[in-house]
């Protein structure tokens, strides 16, 4: 069997030991060994490899990245920074049709802001928001709905540890990802917003109503709101104004996360070693899917897959539209039973050098900024595609008396408005890069 044929027979065999509930780490990584000893017909080369690529992965300086955005989310939950955001929110645009749910979505948007995580902005803000948006008299399925959609914008608005990742797989600038990842970001929320308007006019009986808030409380609560708007400013404007690097502005993010904590007493001993500890399983959950995915990556690098199949799709002719709607659509297949960052460490390697070979009338690295996020989108579309749609489930797992099919139906009008905006992104890749050509 030639090295093509092993890296393709590697796929399902893949899907097959993440089926049967194999870590997707480990599944990776035995894919990877097992491929590796068949191609070099030996075990031996492979393990004089094991050490150079594990120190080559984890000795990566911008992985360090990684625990600290993680970190920092754990000092926002601390410091009450998500129910700050939410409150502010609620006071401002409760008393609109469907603002209570607004609200929501947009305290995920705020706290996506300083937190890189989805499953833990949906998490976070689930905690905080269910409870209110049962008692405004709003429906299981849209309570939870509008949650784990709002949850996604953890990674699509700025800092992202997904787009961390990819700009190390296909080493690119951490900093103009984020920066052209705002305006995707803004739009999620906008379409968020537009579908629970449209929503609880189609159906009034699935949302309440609230008293308008006076206005001295509306500014109250807004100027609770203060520590987010620090530290977003502080870590975003300092790494634009080339004050300091990305790892060095999630370093000041997570210190600054960690000084709200303690001001407003949410941060103590016990509090601090359980944010570590939360930090540390993570980032440890998150290296052994990396250390999988490179060992399984150096595996097809052998097998001479990916540089075939960009070949191979190149010598086609096909329209370099039609090659990307491919890739798309198959990011949203893979959606429905794996993992966001799974999904970006197992096919980056594969997709990438494809996408680079066509010509989309764009420069090497703007096609490589604009394919980043549309990646990332298609990516927080699978959090909330059922059946394996992790929001979903964390959310739902909150929301223990709403069944999950409930939870499924909601989401669909969310899911409808991720596809519109990947549709007008991909058409368009210059709404995404408008923020790199004004800063350039």
């Amino acid at each position: 069997m030639t090295g093509i044929e092993l890296a393709a027979w590697s796929f399902p065999v893949l899907l097959a030991l993440i089926f049967v509930r194999v870590p997707i780490g480990l599944a990776m990584a035995l894919c990877g060994i097992g491929g590796a000893v068949l191609i070099y017909g030996t075990p031996a080369p492979l393990l004089n490899q094991l050490k150079q690529v594990t120190f080559t992965t984890f000795s990566n300086y911008n992985l360090s990245v990684v625990p600290l955005f993680l970190l920092m989310g754990q000092f926002a939950a601390l410091g009450g920074l998500s129910r700050a955001l939410f409150k502010a929110a609620e006071a401002w645009i409760g008393h609109w049709r469907g603002g209570v749910a607004m609200a929501a979505v947009g305290a995920c948007a705020g706290f996506g802001a300083i937190c890189g995580s989805s499953l833990a902005t949906a998490a976070t803000m689930g905690q905080v928001a269910l409870p209110e948006l049962r008692r405004a008299g709003y429906s299981g399925a849209l309570s939870t709905a509008c949650l784990a959609a709002g949850g996604t914008l953890g990674i699509l608005i700025p800092p992202s540890v997904v787009l961390v990742i990819y700009a190390i797989l296909t080493e690119q600038n951490i900093a103009k990802l984020f920066l052209a990842a705002f305006i995707p970001g803004l739009l999620a929320a906008v379409g968020y917003l537009i579908v629970i308007s449209i929503y609880v006019r189609a159906r009034p009986s699935r949302a309440g109503r609230m008293a308008p808030a006076p206005m001295a409380e509306r500014w109250k609560a807004l100027a609770q709101t203060w520590p987010v708007i620090v530290i977003f400013l502080a870590v975003v404007g300092g790494i634009y104004s080339g004050i300091f690097t990305p790892t060095e502005g999630a370093a000041v993010g997570a210190f600054g996360t960690g000084l709200a904590a303690w001001l407003a007493g949410g941060l103590n001993a016990r509090t601090l070693r359980e944010a570590i500890y939360g930090t540390a399983v993570a980032t440890g959950m998150i290296f052994m899917i990396v250390l999988g995915a490179g060992l399984y990556n150096t595996f097809l690098a052998l097998s001479q897959l990916p540089q075939e199949l960009a070949q191979w799709v190149i010598g086609q002719g096909l329209s370099p539209w039609v090659v990307l709607a491919a890739v798309l659509v198959i990011y949203l297949l893979l959606g429905c039973v794996m993992d966001s960052l799974s999904m970006i460490l197992l096919t980056i390697p594969i997709f990438f050098p494809m996408i680079m070979g066509l010509d989309f009338g764009l420069t090497p690295e703007e096609t490589a900024i604009w394919f980043g996020i549309l990646v990332l989108i298609v990516v927080e579309v699978g959090l909330i595609t059922p059946p394996v749609g992790m929001n979903l489930f964390v959310i739902n797992n909150l929301a223990r008396d709403v069944p999950i099919q409930h939870t499924y139906r909601g989401v669909l009008p969310f899911v409808v408005s991720d596809l519109v905006r990947t549709a007008i992104l991909a058409a368009f890749p210059g709404i995404t890069l408008v923020t790199l050509w004004l800063t350039s």
